[in-house]
């Protein structure tokens, strides 16, 4: 039984403190004592928590309660034996205590024998007058068992016995979510909230779950009734400018942002968030203003970074954006994204060296993206390092087999290194692929088109398709 927070609960916890700095003796109930361990356990006091628990002991050294929280401290300090002893011990006493069976489960659970765990908690639903925390300990067990349905079966028993209990209702959620549930998820909250339409949470998570099916319109209605159900919910005021900015309407978005950061102190994503919304504006100036105020609220917000990044990027200012690239590559240097970001503005800036590095390391971190094996292999020609830049383009192929992108620049390889029958092979399968393409081949080649037998297959095959 944990102490409820009013003054009496003051009175008890003062009182037990001040015992503890003197040499007096205070007598208390069972049940205070309880209610103290409670208090400090939950706060995260656990050495005045046990210390409640010896002196409670002492002073009602029969007390099946206390034992049990002694229970509860051991299994928390992972002294599962002497847990185990002490609840052989009580089992003896009292062997319908249904709290017995739980510290049980959460021992076999902590060893992770999570199916044992379950049959314990099946065993404490037999002798248990309240079910509710037991139907919750399953729901967790069946999480760690990956078991989503029935995760989610035990979640909604607990919601059956206590409609308020919001723990519960995230989880159900979370297992609709796992198992990619949406029109279920939302058939669920939409039959839960006619029995409590003002529950700001679960039109949240509702308009959560149309988000996830872009059912844009939808999910605004949602957030909006978030809002009108708690007009203090940071959530749902993010959330609905989510939404306005998906559907375009980025002045109602970057008011919906602004409203979070009166509500609370101001976060970094609402500032990126406005950010973006004046840069699809076109309000240059605002739009840094706020990305400059993303990165000064949270410096560790690579995304604020990558903002900036962009954006002197669509300016062409590229020695800027090669500054702030750098600064998201440090704080998440196995980002391939930002990696190829680096590529690309190192390649601008005509660094061919840097851009070579930044490609080779995206490639390794898994960007396997057609244009990254095309632009680097561009860089390695222009490096004149023609054997790695047709192994790159080999190694592309595995990727896209039916690239003609990829045909074409290797045709032209083989002829820079004199293989002329490797070459008309690639060119001939680049045609077939794509003839139209065969332009590609011009702008990067312009030395060979003039060449007769290439002109002879390029307008043949461009006849052949027409």
């Amino acid at each position: 039984m944990g102490l409820e927070p009013n003054e009496n609960k003051d009175h008890y916890i003062t009182k037990f403190e001040s015992m503890l700095k003197t040499d007096d003796v205070y007598f208390f109930d069972a049940e205070d004592f309880e209610g103290i361990i409670h208090y400090y356990l939950n706060i995260g006091k656990v050495a005045l928590g046990k210390k409640a628990i010896k002196i409670g002991l002492q002073q009602h050294p029969n007390a099946i309660e206390l034992k049990l929280l002694q229970v509860e401290v051991l299994v928390f300090e992972d002294q599962f034996e002497a847990a185990e002893r002490l609840l052989n011990k009580l089992e003896t006493l009292d062997p319908n205590n249904e709290e017995i069976f739980i510290q049980r489960a959460n021992i076999l659970s902590k060893k992770d024998d999570h199916q044992g765990a379950v049959n314990m908690l099946y065993q404490a639903l037999q002798v248990a007058d309240d079910c509710l925390d037991i139907y919750s300990l399953l729901g967790m067990e069946y999480l760690f068992m990956d078991d989503f349905e029935k995760a989610k079966l035990n979640f909604t028993k607990c919601l059956l016995h206590d409609e308020t209990d919001y723990s519960a209702l995230y989880n159900v959620i979370y297992c609709y979510e796992f198992l990619e549930d949406f029109d279920g998820a939302i058939v669920f909250l939409n039959d839960y909230l006619e029995r409590n339409p003002y529950c700001e949470v679960a039109w949240h998570q509702l308009g959560k779950m149309y988000l996830n099916k872009e059912l844009l319109k939808e999910a605004l209605t949602a957030f909006d009734f978030a809002i009108i159900s708690e007009d203090t919910f940071l959530g749902a005021y993010f959330e609905k400018g989510r939404v306005l900015e998906k559907l375009g309407n980025y002045n109602e978005a970057i008011e919906s942002y602004q409203t979070t950061l009166t509500l609370d102190d101001p976060t970094s994503h609402a500032y990126l968030r406005i950010g973006k919304c004046h840069e699809k504006l076109g309000n240059d100036d605002l739009a840094k203003y706020y990305y400059y105020h993303t990165v000064h609220e949270d410096p560790l917000l690579d995304k604020g970074w990558l903002a900036i990044t962009e954006f002197y990027t669509k300016k062409k200012k590229y020695q800027k954006a090669k500054k702030y690239i750098n600064k998201a590559i440090n704080i998440d240097s196995e980002n391939a994204l930002y990696w190829k970001k680096s590529a690309i503005i190192y390649l601008a800036l005509n660094d061919l060296n840097e851009a070579d590095f930044a490609f080779k390391q995206a490639v390794e971190l898994g960007n396997y993206e057609l244009d990254t094996w095309l632009e680097w292999a561009w860089v390695l020609q222009a490096l004149k390092d023609l054997d790695s830049a047709e192994k790159v383009l080999q190694q592309g192929m595995e990727f896209y087999p039916e690239s003609p992108e990829i045909h074409y620049h290797l045709s032209g390889l083989y002829l820079k290194t004199q293989r002329p029958s490797l070459a008309k092979e690639n060119l001939l399968t680049a045609l077939q692929l794509n003839p139209q393409k065969a332009v590609f081949f011009k702008e990067k080649f312009p030395e060979f088109t003039h060449v007769k037998w290439i002109s002879e297959m390029v307008s043949k095959n461009r006849k052949a398709s027409n």
